[in-house]
């Protein structure tokens, strides 16, 4: 457990996502390293993290940030305050003009809406750049499978190949290829190329390409130096911008879900009950599925003691997963969970009533900082 955290542990009310921001700001010179040398343009994915305190650091290193929808770009536009892309699968009338208000680039996903909106965004006269997401029928995805592969059969995502030219090409900007999820370099690196080999032609039509997100540019293992040099290449072989939108790879290992231990139960084994959920806090827990880290633990049997960690809502299957730590867990132990920055309060939920975790900053002095608590009136205002 880094030492800055430890100093402070017994001290923070949980449950609690605690942003690390010297981690954070190491993960941001990473982006500064590869917007630096490869000349590219990089975005955070809000629908992965979305945190206005920490935007100003995160401003200095980034291009803007790249949205789902209105809701998300009216965030990016009034907090972050750069460059707003909007990618949508399917766009709403009553809605489209907003969006058109906060954004500098919009993606549409099929012929159709490019018919129905684009007339709308050349009169609006806003300078707003369109472009199409084309789906490569190729990705690296190396997590949840068809759950989070863009291009898996059936999938809505993106225009296929034999689709392309009947597009009109010569209205539209850029092109948005999205098809990894928590790749690495590899992933990264061979998507370039992939777009390079098979739509070359198609990308010569336009200003940009957007590769997306899922670029684990932080994680440990992650070549950096393989990236820059795929995106230098493309960018000297067909003479456009190339821009990337990672939201786990910017937040990836910078933050933890601090949780006390309530009660021990004992059924076959030793279960802890703690005051943290899977289905409401980490719901990706339970979705992907995957068992997150716990600082100090290890997977069942490597130390003396194994211990399943479930959370206090009324759904059996409300598992964190099972880990062994060295000594047996007691109530108001407290448990620190890592990697929890990424869809975690982007995603969570008051499910039975369970209160939402604090949002706290750790800064390097071990200060600590509640910038959001929740209550009842969150609870009751989602009803």
């Amino acid at each position: 457990m880094p030492e800055h955290l430890a100093s402070r542990i017994s001290t923070i009310a949980t449950p609690a996502y605690v942003v690390d921001m010297a981690a954070l700001m190491r993960n941001m010179e990473t982006a500064s390293l590869i917007r630096r040398e490869a000349g590219c343009r990089i975005l955070l994915s809000t629908k992965a993290f979305a945190l206005p305190e920490v935007f100003p650091l995160m401003r200095e290193h980034l291009d803007g940030t790249s949205a789902s929808g209105l809701y998300e770009a009216r965030l990016g536009r009034e907090e972050f305050g750069k460059e707003v892309h909007v990618f949508s699968p399917a766009y709403r009338e009553e809605t489209f003009g907003e969006i058109l208000g906060v954004c500098d680039h919009v993606t549409f996903n099929s012929p159709s809406q490019l018919e129905r909106f684009l007339p709308a965004v050349e009169k609006s006269g806003k300078g707003v750049r369109a472009g199409i997401r084309v789906n490569p029928g190729y990705s690296r995805v190396t997590l949840g499978g068809e759950l989070y592969d863009p291009c898996s059969p059936r999938s809505r995502f993106g225009v296929r190949r034999h689709l392309l030219d009947v597009l009109p090409w010569d209205s539209l900007d850029f092109i948005h290829v999205h098809a990894l999820c928590e790749s690495l370099h590899d992933g990264s690196t061979a998507l370039i190329e992939h777009v390079g080999k098979t739509l070359g032609e198609y990308v010569r039509r336009v200003g940009a390409v957007n590769f997306g997100g899922g670029h684990f540019i932080n994680k440990q293992g992650y070549d950096v130096w393989q990236l820059i040099r795929a995106v230098r290449s493309f960018r000297q072989t067909f003479g456009v911008e190339v821009i990337l939108e990672p939201g786990s790879g910017l937040v990836v290992d910078a933050g933890y879900l601090v949780s006390t231990v309530l009660d021990i139960v004992h059924n076959e084994t030793d279960i802890a009950v703690l005051d943290t959920s899977a289905a409401c806090h980490m719901p990706d827990v339970l979705e992907v599925p995957y068992t997150p880290p716990v600082l100090g633990a290890q997977a069942p049997g490597v130390l003396p003691y194994t211990c399943i960690l479930a959370g206090p809502t009324c759904m059996t299957g409300d598992i964190i997963g099972e880990y062994s730590f060295e000594e047996p867990l007691e109530p108001g132990d407290r448990l620190v969970f890592g990697d929890m920055l990424q869809y975690s309060f982007v995603k969570n939920n008051t499910f039975n009533g369970m209160p939402l975790p604090d949002i706290g900053l750790l800064h390097e002095d071990a200060g600590y900082e509640v910038v959001r608590r929740f209550g009842y009136t969150d609870f009751r205002g989602r009803l």
